[in-house]
């Protein structure tokens, strides 16, 4: 009896040892948000009805990593409330697969990243995975990685259409060719990022598909002269646009944190209306939600090819345990010139929000934002810019982790 129970004991830590060299995960997110609206990305009218939606993220979450491989699997569910029967009898709302992935190390210090999967770099401001939106963004990519006392990533992705006897590409995704190059490097106090991305947007020109390629070359740095933190970016684009103009494009950011407190420039160039060149640089994978004013006025969806943005914003960042507090004051100006008789100055946006950590996987969230419009913003969105113009959200967001 006594043999019985050592060799029982011996293959259950034999098993206990084989599983603790692999990690497996489980988790899952619920997050539901509830929005008002009455001038959301575009100015409304004085005398137009504010509009409430609520739209739902659900992911469950895979993932397993030992020392040879490590994979994701995320499958998502986004719904607006009220566009699906309560009787659903169809797959048109099946779950999605957002993340989908295999990592091989064929050393401990480079691998290979395959598959569908979110690509965040530095602040987001070219790569993001726009996490604010409930669908968020991932890419079909190949990724090779190298981390030794640096970072060094490559990645490339070429899309193609279903149909293998032709090389046209018709979407959906926004380029038909990408590459890029990511490199990192920390010191004491001080980190470098430097990006090389090289972007092909397929174009049908007298019935062949042609790829139209722009090159965007720069990069991050942030360092720390205490008690004050600075961050800055800078970008240049270049190459063929899709309509077939030279593109020059420029990207700059200057930043200054003391404590809790942020000052703050950024400029996005933009193409005045009597310029023959392109000249308004486009932030393309970025989160930009987090950038420009929670309004998404700019670069969400929208104001791309247009006259560019000067953004002089003040932010206030409160955390504890328990709470968060932000307040972000922005002051909008187009960095180009609209018209003769239009000046700049776009409009002033106050963004309120705040979170209370209910426990460590349950959080309700609460935002409230205000623009003030110049009268040139109606010459971009439309709308009255005189009307009250606002946008708040409550969000609740679960995430319960199920293994770990």
């Amino acid at each position: 009896m006594k043999r019985i129970k050592f060799i029982l004991l011996m293959i259950l830590s034999t098993v206990v040892a084989q599983q603790s060299m692999a990690q497996f995960s489980l988790s899952g997110e619920f997050r539901p948000r509830t929005e008002l609206s009455h001038g959301y990305k575009t100015l409304a009218f004085e005398d137009q009805d504010a509009s409430t939606i609520t739209t739902q993220r659900t992911r469950l979450n895979f993932g397993f990593k030992n020392e040879f491989i490590q994979t994701g699997l995320v499958l998502q569910d986004v719904r607006l409330w009220g566009n699906q029967p309560q009787l659903v009898s169809n797959e048109d709302f099946a779950t999605s697969v957002h993340e989908a992935w295999a990592e091989v190390f064929f050393t401990p210090e480079f691998s290979l990243k395959a598959g569908r999967q979110e690509l965040v770099y530095d602040d987001h401001r070219i790569f993001g995975n726009v996490g604010w939106a409930q669908q968020a963004r991932s890419h079909d990519v190949a990724l090779f990685k190298l981390k030794k006392d640096f970072e060094l990533h490559f990645g490339i992705a070429h899309h193609e259409n279903g149909n293998l006897t032709n090389n046209i590409y018709e979407g959906p995704d926004a380029y038909k060719d990408l590459q890029f190059a990511w490199f990192h490097q920390k010191w004491e106090v001080t980190q470098l990022s430097l990006l090389l991305l090289n972007n092909g947007a397929p174009v049908m020109e007298n019935g062949d598909q042609k790829t139209k390629y722009s090159q965007t070359l720069g990069g991050r740095v942030t360092t720390t002269l205490e008690p004050v933190k600075l961050a800055a970016n800078l970008y240049y684009q270049g190459g063929k646009h899709a309509s077939g103009k030279d593109i020059s494009a420029l990207n700059l950011l200057l930043e200054a944190s003391l404590e809790r407190f942020t000052l703050g420039f950024e400029h996005l160039s933009g193409t005045s209306y009597d310029d023959s060149k392109y000249k308004a640089f486009t932030p393309l994978y970025g989160t930009n939600h987090k950038f420009n004013g929670f309004m998404d006025y700019f670069y969400v969806s929208n104001h791309i090819g247009s006259v560019g943005l000067n953004d002089v914003y003040l932010k206030y960042d409160y955390s504890n345990d328990k709470w968060e507090f932000n307040a972000h004051l922005h002051y909008f100006g187009a960095a180009a010139d609209l018209t003769q008789d239009f000046d700049r100055y776009l409009g002033t946006e106050l963004d309120l929000a705040g979170t209370w950590k209910v426990n460590p996987m349950t959080k309700i969230s609460l935002g409230l934002s205000t623009l003030f419009a110049g009268d040139s913003l109606e010459l971009l969105k439309g709308g009255d810019s005189s009307a009250f113009q606002c946008w708040g959200y409550l969000m609740l967001s679960v995430t319960p982790r199920f293994i770990n």
